[in-house]
């Protein structure tokens, strides 16, 4: 029983369309603002974390900047309380990422 047959036993009144789905892939332009970003270092429980701060724009486009910094750093981090906190010292590698995509980036501590 192959899984046309079982879907057909679990919705026996659905008929499948033939008809290609349109996805619209849209570009997400990031909100680029007027004030820098803070970018400081920190020790949490012994442990090296960098902070981001400091974005005006919304938060879901804060969500994306930080994944793709995550991603793109390989290393761990989390969003929370309107900043990104990245696992490890980082500042350097992350302030070129972000001057690379128009952010006005500040060094903090250090």
């Amino acid at each position: 029983m192959d899984l046309q047959d079982q879907l057909k036993k679990l919705f026996p009144d659905h008929e499948p369309s033939n008809e290609a789905e349109i996805v619209e892939d849209k570009e997400h332009t990031l909100f680029i603002q007027k004030e820098p970003m803070i970018c400081k270092y920190e020790k949490r429980k012994g442990k090296a974390t960098t902070i981001i701060e400091g974005y005006e724009g919304s938060d879901e486009d804060f969500k994306i900047l930080a994944k793709e910094l995550k991603t793109k750093l390989s290393v761990g981090g989390t969003f929370k309380d309107s900043s990104i906190i990245i696992q490890g010292d980082y500042r350097d590698k992350i302030m070129d990422l972000l001057k690379e995509k128009g952010f006005k980036v500040k060094r903090v501590g250090g």
